[in-house]
């Protein structure tokens, strides 16, 4: 009497496993790679609306808000989890408060040396993260006189 085999055997599983790895292997460097992409986009957004509501600032009084160090926590290298935006900054000034918590730290900088009071001779604005924790920090920056946002630093 011959038995019905049901079943998968020791070796079909293994092949089938090996596969997953391998497939593992390839997708997961690529994933994490296209992830820390992405987290950028959050410098950039938020880089566009602080230069908007800088440009709506100076149009209204003939002078750029200016001189707001790094913020929220003024050195991210090595730091890669989200941090809770500080509302009693000079970006309150401008009305601008990022949606939820942040990777990135901004700064808002004078062309004039960082004069206080504020100037009207221009302003940059400037942010940097290190998502990946290699204390390498991403940057980006814009200023007053162009619409492009510029990338400096580590390359992701």
């Amino acid at each position: 009497m011959k038995r019905l085999a049901k079943g998968f055997t020791l070796i079909e599983l293994m092949i089938v496993v090996a596969i997953i790895g391998i497939l593992a292997a390839i997708a997961i460097p690529n994933f994490l790679q296209f992830r820390l992409k992405a987290k950028t986009s959050e410098a950039k957004s938020n880089l566009g609306a602080i230069r908007s509501t800088e440009v709506a600032y100076f149009a209204e009084w003939d002078f750029y808000v200016g001189r707001q160090p790094m913020t929220p926590s003024g050195n991210r290298a090595g730091l890669t989890n989200k941090m809770s935006w500080i509302i009693s900054t000079r970006f309150s000034i401008l009305g601008f408060a990022p949606e939820g918590s942040v990777f990135y730290d901004y700064a808002l900088l004078s062309t004039a040396n960082n004069l206080y009071p504020p100037n009207a001779e221009g302003m940059s604005m400037y942010a940097a993260g290190d998502l990946d924790g290699d204390n390498s920090l991403c940057s980006f920056y814009v200023t007053s006189a162009t619409n492009e946002i510029l990338k400096e630093g580590a390359a992701f």
